[in-house]
């Protein structure tokens, strides 16, 4: 008798069913054996009243199964709602971010028919720390935090992620001529953790040009790491230039757990018409 996997998954919202049932389908089509351990998020859980989405009951279950597949999720408008990425992200750990940005060409329309990029965003830390506060009356504050802890894990995933997967050079963007010190320790790191790759191609990019040359030039770049902010913009650029931003899927991985989702909405509008494509949720 063949072992079953044991996965935690939520349906979301919106189209988030659709998406989630279809993606199952197809993966107990294909053979795969796991063991479904469903738990509730998104809008429901927040108008009960729990603020992060997530009731504590269901952190349970992504500790004992450590594999977390999420259909996206609606957030209630207004102040007050957390952020449940962010949540999940911070609780278990998920200290990177993993997207595979590739053409599908020419089954999907693209201008880039060769790009195969991977983009790799620190996922814990700079602006998203989320410590914001009011200094005046006209004047608020956000906290970039960058750390060297943070910035060797990432960086040494990175290269990890290269060797392992036979790809060839990574990329560091960052803002360190303007940013020097919190930009400029990710860089530091980069060099420093990229000279125990010799095998490896490593080059830096100021993050302007940097995104500049990705959306005209994206098959110059293969891995590319990033600080949380330009990793999260450049990934949504970089997906929706492969083709649509509604095929592209997220890993959020780290040392003893990992998330998998699509990077796109819920989409409210197109939930129940059977229009939506699961495919972001299926291929990472």
């Amino acid at each position: 008798m063949s072992h079953k996997t044991p996965i935690t998954v939520a349906y979301g919202d919106g189209i988030g069913p659709e998406i989630m049932e279809a993606t199952l389908d197809i993966l107990f089509a294909a053979g795969a054996q796991l063991e479904i351990e469903e738990i509730e998020i998104g809008e429901k859980v927040y108008l009960r009243g729990v603020s992060a989405g997530i009731e504590d009951s269901a952190w349970e279950s992504l500790r004992r199964t450590k594999v977390f597949l999420k259909a996206p999720i609606t957030t209630p408008q207004g102040s007050g709602y957390k952020s449940l990425n962010v949540t999940t992200r911070k609780t278990l750990g998920l200290y990177s971010n993993v997207r595979p940005c590739v053409s599908y060409h020419p089954f999907v329309k693209s201008k880039h028919p060769i790009m195969d990029v991977v983009i790799v965003r620190e996922n814990e830390e700079d602006l998203y720390a989320g410590i914001e506060h009011r200094q005046t009356s006209e004047v608020y504050q956000c906290l970039k935090l960058i750390t060297r802890p943070g910035c060797e894990k990432i960086v040494r995933y990175a290269f990890e992620y290269a060797r392992n997967n036979n790809r060839k050079k990574v990329t560091c963007f960052t803002k360190d001529n303007i940013m020097k010190m919190t930009d400029g320790l990710f860089h530091q790191v980069f060099d420093e953790i990229g000279a125990e790759y010799p095998e490896l191609e490593k080059e830096h990019w100021i993050v302007d040009i940097g995104a500049a040359k990705l959306a005209d030039t994206p098959e110059m770049f293969d891995v590319i790491v990033m600080p949380n902010l330009y990793g999260d913009i450049l990934s949504d650029v970089a997906a929706q230039i492969t083709g649509s931003v509604g095929l592209a899927g997220s890993a959020n991985i780290g040392d003893y757990c990992a998330m998998f989702e699509a990077i796109h909405g819920s989409a409210p509008r197109r939930a129940g018409q059977n229009l939506a494509n699961p495919s972001g949720l299926l291929i990472i």
